[in-house]
């Protein structure tokens, strides 16, 4: 059975930092590129980090760089994200999502996100 167990969420004050977990089962780590959506109340989905799983490159919008780093842990299965200098535009439930490297891709690349394998999602909230 395939697992996509994300963690981490919360509250945190603005410019505080959290870091999100995805802990991966079912499947070839190696074989599959993991990320994060991210969609807040009355917003559209939004690509917030993605990682290859066989070569660590990463995919993420130029607007979330500098505050937000994704990395991996392959002996735990599992992909973090790091979220620093949080602002209330950063709430929004945190989801991640797992597909291989050549549909993640080719899906961020045309905005198409009928991925394979969806967490349940973790609620991240910043209070002002």
């Amino acid at each position: 059975e395939v697992q996509l167990q994300a963690s981490g969420g919360g509250l945190v004050q603005t410019g505080g930092s959290l870091r999100l977990s995805c802990q991966s089962s079912g499947f070839k780590f190696e074989d599959y590129a993991i990320g994060w959506f991210r969609q807040a109340p009355g917003k559209e989905r939004e690509e917030v980090s993605f990682i290859g799983g066989n070569d660590g490159k990463i995919y993420q919008p130029d607007f979330l760089k500098g505050r937000f780093a994704i990395s991996k842990d392959d002996a735990k299965n599992t992909v973090y994200l790091q979220m620093n200098n949080l602002t209330p535009d950063d709430t929004a439930v945190y989801t991640c999502v797992a597909d291989t490297v050549a549909t993640m891709m080719w899906g961020l690349g045309l905005g198409k996100y009928n991925f394979k394998y969806w967490g349940q999602g973790t609620q991240v909230t910043v209070s002002s």
